[in-house]
């Protein structure tokens, strides 16, 4: 491409906020309520119409687990966006751990009232533009558009939730993005939702989801009938009466950081949606005969682009010992869940590479230095750009993980605000002792402390 040089001009500037978080999805909304909940003023940068990222605009139809099979794990601000939006789903147990469905437009409503009633203020439909940096590795203003034009934006601290680790990327932090050797990323999907699906005939029918060898999914996709279904991801959840959401196929090739990319994908990701309805009107009938797409997602479902390099960086060795560290902000014991390649996904033995899957109880610590980019000063990192080994991503990547390192981000970018912006200084002992007073599940650790600064 050619380029161009803007012309110079001047724009309005705010620098008003103590704390400012770009991205409003889970790991966003727990930053900017927990920032603001620890008295910093605290703005809310969005690029659509809605909080809740992947849950809500991107129709993910359910949580991953909660729990570690025996407890909740994600607790403080997480467990309360899990448990009021629990309370308005009347179709979900109460005790409801793992695998609980969204509403997406209900959890909508949580995000609005858990951001707001911490005293942080919202910008929707407002896009990062640029960001400017000096020697010390401070982000010195930051450029966003929305319909107001340019404006520029100035804070002590600055907590990227982009899920692209754009902010810190367009910083200068060092990053990764896929496989090191190939560069694959992940497969996205673009989820959707039927309506008018009939309730009775989907909870007493088949079991949809490809783990069930007697699925129909698998006769059809080996069918050949379907060349519009690219493989057996069927992923399915009731989120309302009549309303089923799916997090189904695969689409390759799609990097979140090209804009190109993403609109190509989104096109074939809506008539993937019509291709799953017709596949199953067929093959289940009684269920999905006078059923329609009534939604497909606004933004598209992805598991993997940038990793920030951070002063530490999680290892999958980290992840088998089920390692606790003495700066964790929270525990994560989601199994490693990377969805593999087109070749891969379409083999018979299936895709998602699995490490061993933890026990009852078993758990692992993420540590807050995974959270703090080098080169930058006044900058943290939450949600799956956090600095952690590809494998590991597969993860950490999940919205209730998501949810807990948010919360930790926003709170030591509150403390770091009102001690001189630096987030590497950050007292964690304060602030690991707060997360608990906020509830957060933060283990005792053991004495023995190894050189690496974890414990096992």
């Amino acid at each position: 491409m050619e380029s161009y040089r803007l012309k110079s001009r001047e724009i309005l500037l705010d620098a008003s906020y103590d704390v400012i978080v770009i991205g409003g999805g889970p790991a966003g909304c727990t930053a900017a309520a927990s920032a603001a909940r620890e008295g910093a003023k605290t703005l809310l940068i969005e690029g659509t119409s809605g909080l809740g990222g992947m849950g809500t605009s991107a129709l993910v139809p359910a949580w991953c687990p909660f729990s570690d099979k025996e407890k909740l794990v994600y607790r403080g601000l997480a467990q309360k966006v899990f448990e009021t939006l629990k309370s308005r789903m009347p179709h979900v147990k109460p005790d409801a751990m793992d695998w609980v469905p969204i509403e997406p437009e209900k959890l909508k409503v949580v995000y609005d009232e858990l951001v707001t009633e911490a005293g942080a203020d919202v910008l929707f439909l407002t896009s990062l533009a640029d960001v400017e940096t000096d020697e010390q590795g401070n982000i010195t203003v930051i450029v966003v558009l929305n319909k107001g034009g340019l404006q520029a934006y100035r804070a002590q601290v600055y907590v990227d939730c982009t899920g692209d680790g754009d902010l810190a990327a367009w910083a200068g932090a060092e990053v990764r993005k896929g496989d090191g050797a190939s560069g694959d990323l992940q497969p996205a999907t673009h989820c959707f939702i039927l309506g008018n699906v009939d309730d009775y005939a989907y909870l007493n029918g088949p079991l949809l989801h490809k783990e069930n060898p007697h699925s129909p999914i698998h006769e059809a996709v080996a069918s050949g009938r379907y060349p519009g279904v690219p493989d057996t991801h069927l992923c399915n959840n009731q989120i309302a009466p009549r309303a089923v959401g799916f997090n189904a196929g695969h689409l390759w090739g799609v990097d979140n950081t090209d804009p190109r990319s993403v609109s190509k994908a989104l096109i074939r990701g809506r008539k993937m949606a019509s291709d799953y309805l017709d596949m199953l009107g067929d093959i289940h009938p009684a269920a999905f005969a006078g059923a329609y797409v009534a939604s497909t997602g606004t933004l598209m479902g992805t598991r993997e682009s940038r990793r920030i390099i951070g002063d530490y960086v999680l290892t999958v060795d980290d992840y088998v010992s089920r390692r606790s560290f003495e700066d964790e902000i929270c525990r994560n014991s989601y199994f490693i869940d990377v969805h593999g390649t087109e070749k891969e996904e379409k083999s018979e033995a299936g895709s998602s590479q699995t490490v061993t899957l933890y026990g009852p109880g078993e758990s692992h610590g993420i540590p807050y230095r995974c959270l703090t980019p080098r080169g930058l000063r006044n900058v943290l990192v939450a949600g799956r750009s956090i600095s952690c080994e590809r494998q590991v991503l597969g993860s950490v990547r999940v919205m209730p993980v998501c949810l807990a390192m948010g919360e930790a981000a926003g709170m030591a970018a509150s403390h770091a605000a009102s001690g001189g912006g630096d987030v590497h200084r950050v007292d964690v002992s304060r602030l690991r002792r707060r997360l608990r007073e906020e509830g957060a599940y933060l283990p005792e650790l053991s004495a023995a402390v190894n050189e690496q600064g974890g414990v096992r």
